[in-house]
């Protein structure tokens, strides 16, 4: 196990502390186990490095980070590695890229050999992180007991501004937006420009590696989400070659026309699917693996069963994926149902654009937006785009973006 203490030592060395994501301080790190779930490029790998190095002393052998498709796991199990690394006095382990990982054994699979290490070692404390779409299954080995669960999303539109050292601000309910926007918004825009970097923020914030090739972001973005479709979905999912092929042409037709409103047998046709089931798994897929967002007019999975609006899960893939449906309407509904989607659950209401938990109903637009749609009910809401601030009903669309 040398190589993976060295690669190990060597990562927290070299991790940053200087910005710290927020999921941080919500995770119950004393839980013995904790499973940290996300889209590739948001962060995980770093925020197990920084608690790694601010928690443990340098070189300290109770601890150790390695990722699951490291080589090193050619020819060793994940069980194995466990059970060694506690015979040498481990005490907390950290798993990364956990649905990379290729069992040794027929007839188990990563989650098989963590329930194996939970049950064998109740001093041992494992922390591992992977893809959204782990969630799709449950694994051979059930781990939905015994885990806490936590998601990391992208950076909001508040963390971005703390990331490049512009404002420093503590996150603000939805009912404290809703109640004191005005007040809220003007201290924020008191500090700082605060609509150029919100433009800013939807075209290249939403991941914190932009900063290290501002050039290639978007590359960079288009090769994350390759990766996503081509080795993520398969490496978690039972999906041949083809289905992968149509998975991305379902995007294709998605991203040109956002927020989409799916004709599902239109969709099967272009598609070639014969199963209606099939498509509704390919949109799962695509949602579970945070590139899409969908929103239906029935809360929690009953929406898979009927889609009725689909959106590029935020706005810097719209920009990576370079379609002509990059406009500015369909980017403030994106954001706004981006950050609103972290903490809250969005439907579709009967008038206006969405609803956000059952109570609160909201309608997306520019400054000219009126309130004729909406004007009848009760607690409806404007979300105005460049707006600094609000006033009554009407609330500048950059403050949701200060919600995690």
């Amino acid at each position: 196990m040398e190589i993976l203490y060295e690669i190990s030592r060597r990562l927290i060395k070299s991790t940053s502390i200087k910005f710290i994501r927020y999921l941080t301080n919500e995770i119950n790190w004393d839980a013995r186990l904790i499973e940290i779930t996300g889209s590739r490029g948001v962060g995980k790998t770093t925020l197990m490095l920084q608690y790694i190095k601010t928690h443990y002393k340098r070189n300290d052998n109770s601890v150790i980070y390695f990722s699951a498709d490291d080589p090193y796991f050619y020819n060793e199990s994940l069980i194995d590695t466990i059970d060694k690394f506690v015979k040498h006095g481990g005490k907390r382990i950290f798993i990364d890229e956990v649905h990379k990982y290729l069992p040794k054994k027929e007839g188990t699979d990563w989650s098989g050999e963590i329930k194996a290490a939970y049950d064998r070692y109740p001093g041992l404390k494992i922390v591992y992180s992977g893809s959204s779409i782990i969630n799709v299954k449950k694994g051979k080995g059930d781990l939905s007991r015994r885990v806490s669960p936590y998601f990391l999303p992208g950076m909001s539109f508040r963390e971005y501004l703390e990331f490049n050292n512009i404002l420093k601000h503590d996150a603000i309910s939805l009912d404290d937006i809703i109640g004191n926007h005005t007040e809220i918004s003007e201290g924020i825009i008191a500090k700082t420009t605060i609509l150029n970097h919100f433009k800013d923020y939807i075209k290249h914030g939403y991941y914190a590696f932009y900063n290290e090739d501002k050039g290639n972001y978007y590359n960079r973005i288009k090769n994350t989400l390759n990766l996503t479709l081509e080795s993520d979905i398969p490496a978690t999912i039972d999906v041949s070659f083809t289905g992968v092929r149509k998975i991305k042409k379902l995007l294709s037709v998605i991203a040109t026309s956002v927020p989409y409103v799916p004709n599902l047998n239109k969709v099967k046709r272009q598609l070639e699917i014969a199963d209606h089931r099939t498509l509704l798994k390919y949109l799962s897929y695509l949602e579970m693996a945070e590139v899409i967002n969908t929103v239906g007019s029935l809360r929690g999975a009953a929406i898979m069963k009927k889609p009725e609006k689909i959106l590029i899960s935020n706005t810097n893939l719209c920009y990576a994926l370079g379609y002509d449906f990059v406009n500015t309407g369909s980017l403030r509904e994106i954001f706004f149902v981006n950050q609103l989607n972290v903490n809250h659950s969005i439907t579709l209401p009967k008038s206006g654009d969405y609803l956000i938990d059952g109570k609160y109903t909201f309608e997306i637009g520019g400054p000219g937006k009126s309130f004729d749609q909406i004007k009848d009910i009760d607690n409806s809401y404007l979300a105005l785009d460049e707006t600094e601030t609000g006033i009554f009903n009407k609330i500048p669309l950059w403050l949701f973006g200060f919600l995690y």
